[in-house]
């Protein structure tokens, strides 16, 4: 892999540059489309194409079981699932929001058992693969949230005061080897651990890895947030020597980022970052960084300065979990390269669409004749749908015709983020970022 930088922000974070993997090159600021399964629900690869997608994140703990299928297949590039998958699609929205998945009610996407219940294939799966640029998360946030009953949280007030499950009741217990958990779906027994993940990430073969890390939660307290970074630093080390051994096993490059850390803390911040960046395994060291942790949405850009002031130029980041606009401009104003998310197309799927004077659901469109979003580039704003229209497919009973709405209100919603880092790319370009990030909220929050 390779990043080349080709403009920076005056407050030496913010950058443009180009990540070049073996499937193809991404353009930063990018945002990556979730396919949690290996494929993104209800849109097809010319579809995302079509948005102008240039990479798909998907998760390493959602296809562990059928890494091997997917090695043989020549890698996540080339593997066509052949069946339909069970509600375990959303778990990771969990991840995304900060949902609860607790030992007493592991929490799975609403909207999956309602699609589920009508008898919708919520894949492409004859479709082609996505052959473009590919992520995978290490799968460590899935096995977390079974521990400590919380997921990534960026929020401004409805945490706070976020209890963790009780040690007793988790699913998951952390322990130095890795971590050993119930399985919500078959409830049998598992154990992953750094070596375990990076096996099966090269099995599944995506251009960049995550290493395999404890995430904590907003309850967590100072005192334990130092010893699951300090773990994590130590997986991080196993991680980075075991992908060493299979990260050309498919016949191209692998690649890894290590996972920053420290809760919301800028001397864990900095000194996690610190290490990271100079941690090698005979003179290698990682290709990338992800961005992640616990934390409230106000504290985003400051933490995302410590971390970024202390990484090299030279290697790109990935900002886990974020597609907000405003967490978007704040990201790559602050030194991000990459995004990924859930929320566009499961928004969407729930009615909710995206639009540049702000986000309105569809319930309340019943004879609306308006497109979407008018000026909107996407291919079902072009088609000329109608907010009546949509509404109409949505709340039907009829299978294909809410299949067709998912597509259509999912193309719209991921092309209005897709075209959100294009033209943050091109605005820091044209050395007009700060203008164009005041000009967009302005308008985005006018109506609140």
């Amino acid at each position: 892999m390779d990043f080349r930088v080709e403009k920076v922000l005056p407050n030496g974070l913010g950058r443009v540059g180009t990540i070049r993997t073996a499937h193809g090159e991404i353009k930063t600021p990018a945002f990556m489309a979730v396919g949690t399964q290996g494929h993104v629900r209800f849109l097809s690869a010319e579809d995302l194409r079509g948005i102008g997608a240039q990479a798909m994140l998907s998760n390493g703990f959602h296809l562990r079981r059928r890494s091997h299928e997917i090695a043989e297949a020549g890698g996540l590039a080339e593997w066509k699932p052949t069946e339909s998958f069970s509600s375990e699609h959303d778990v990771d929205s969990s991840r995304r929001h900060g949902r609860v998945a607790s030992s007493s009610s592991v929490v799975t996407s609403g909207d999956s058992r309602k699609e589920n219940s009508v008898g919708l294939r919520p894949d492409n799966l004859s479709a082609e693969p996505w052959r473009g640029p590919t992520l995978t998360d290490s799968g460590g946030f899935q096995v977390m949230s079974l521990g400590s009953g919380l997921g990534k949280v960026v929020s401004m007030e409805k945490e706070r005061g976020v209890v963790n499950t009780a040690h007793k009741e988790r699913l998951a217990q952390v322990r130095e080897e890795g971590v050993s958990f119930i399985d919500p779906f078959d409830h049998e027994p598992e154990f992953i651990g750094p070596e375990e993940s990076m096996q099966i990430q090269c099995r599944i073969g995506a251009d960049i890895h995550m290493a395999f890390d404890e995430l904590t939660s907003l309850a967590d307290t100072y005192e334990y947030n130092i010893e699951a970074m300090e773990r994590t630093e130590r997986w991080a080390l196993r991680s980075l020597r075991e992908h060493i051994k299979h990260r050309d096993d498919l016949g191209y490059r692998q690649n890894l980022y290590g996972v920053l850390q420290g809760g919301r803390w800028e001397d864990l911040r900095r000194q996690t970052a610190r290490n990271l960046a100079k941690m090698e395994v005979d003179g290698i060291g990682f290709d990338g960084f992800g961005l992640g942790g616990a934390f409230l949405k106000e504290d985003l850009g400051e933490i995302l300065r410590w971390c970024n002031e202390e990484l090299p130029m030279d290697k790109p980041r990935h900002l886990l979990g974020l597609s907000h606009p405003d967490d978007i401009l704040i990201g790559a104003e602050m030194g991000a390269d990459t995004f990924d998310c859930v929320a566009p197309m499961r928004e969407a799927r729930h009615g909710k669409i995206y639009t540049r004077d702000g986000n309105y659901n569809l319930r309340k469109m019943a004879d609306s004749g308006e497109v979407l979003e008018p000026g909107c580039d996407c291919a079902t704003c072009r088609a000329g749908w109608t907010r009546g229209s949509l509404r109409a497919l949505w709340r039907s009973g009829d299978t294909e015709k809410k299949q067709k709405y998912y597509n259509l209100a999912s193309t719209h919603n991921l092309r209005f983020i897709v075209r959100l880092t294009e033209e943050v790319r091109q605005a820091m370009l044209d050395d007009n970022f700060a203008e164009y990030k005041c000009e967009f909220l302005a308008r985005y929050y006018a109506g609140r």
